[in-house]
């Protein structure tokens, strides 16, 4: 189980009051959601192995390099990622917490978690649920290997599995798809702003005729007589936007080939350093969720 850890935390964020704190009146929402969540997919899905994905880079620099637009719009003002003045104290804590539990969390300097997701799932042996409410790791769904996502859209208890048949249905596209589909498209909340013109009907129809991304421009380059889905209209579209085009495919695709150590994930049978796991659970007021947490792991059992 590979969790897209910020956007778990931030749906702990909006999805629990603030008016949750610790002892000393500071919010706690975050953490304390995130460590129920973690706590409910155990229990529900008793996974063998359990990563927390990190954000090291949120907005990697070859990304930005590709498309100047990527996430542009989520800068704040003195740089860096906005995030909510009440959440951002919560983010150390947590890495605390998970240390103290024993629970592995895995980030890599340059990149986004989706590619710590990607690269991990590409070197699992054994079926992958990804954890996520992100669309972009829908293009890892691989029914071949068992990975599939746990869209958490409708919310942890009522996630929504996706593997291919799930995308093919959804969006009308082979399962395998979704990269190429997501750069026609575009996504506005992550600043792709897709092929102007191009919506998910018409990007879907020409997956579906030429095959990939790649096939459609060469289809595009080779048009002699226009003919549905490669109209006119549309070819003048995808020719407009042959420099997006260009870049896109590098900024939407998750990477798979991270050099990262050897991760174990086994899910602790017992808290990595139990004093300092009390110490901060009743620093901020976490012991409900700590017992939660231990119950879920069989730390009680032991």
């Amino acid at each position: 189980m590979l969790l897209d850890a910020a956007s778990l935390y931030f749906r702990a964020f909006y999805g629990v009051p603030t008016t949750v704190t610790t002892p000393d009146g500071r919010p706690i929402n975050a953490v304390r959601g995130f460590l129920d969540m973690t706590s409910r997919l155990v229990t529900a899905h008793r996974p063998d192995r359990w990563v927390a994905c990190w954000d090291d880079d949120w907005r990697p620099a070859f990304r930005v390099a590709a498309l100047p637009t990527y996430k542009a719009h989520r800068v704040a003002a003195e740089g860096g990622e906005e995030v909510p003045d009440e959440l951002g104290p919560q983010v150390p804590v947590l890495v605390e917490v998970l240390a103290a539990a024993g629970l592995a969390r895995v980030g890599a300097p340059g990149y986004e978690a989706d590619d710590v997701i990607g690269t991990l799932a590409t070197r699992a042996r054994g079926p992958v649920d990804v954890v996520t409410g992100d669309r972009d790791l829908f293009q890892l769904v691989d029914d071949a290997r068992g990975v599939r996502v746990l869209y958490t859209n409708r919310g942890i208890n009522d996630l929504e599995f996706v593997d291919e048949a799930a995308v093919a249905a959804k969006y009308g596209i082979p399962g395998r798809a979704y990269a190429d589909f997501a750069v026609l498209r575009g996504d506005p909340s992550d600043g792709l702003p897709g092929v102007v013109g191009v919506g998910a009907k018409t990007a879907a129809a020409l997956i579906n005729e030429f095959g990939s991304l790649a096939g459609i421009r060469q289809a595009a380059d080779c048009a002699v007589v226009p003919r549905p889905p490669l109209t006119a209209a549309v070819l003048k579209k995808l020719h407009a936007a042959a420099g997006y085009l260009d870049a896109a495919p590098e900024v939407v695709a998750v990477v798979t080939t991270i050099d990262l150590p050897p991760v174990d994930g086994d899910l602790p049978r017992r808290p990595a350093d139990p004093d300092a796991l009390a110490a901060l659970a009743a620093q901020h007021g976490l012991e409900s969720s700590v017992r939660r947490l231990g119950a879920a792991l069989g730390w009680e059992r032991d």
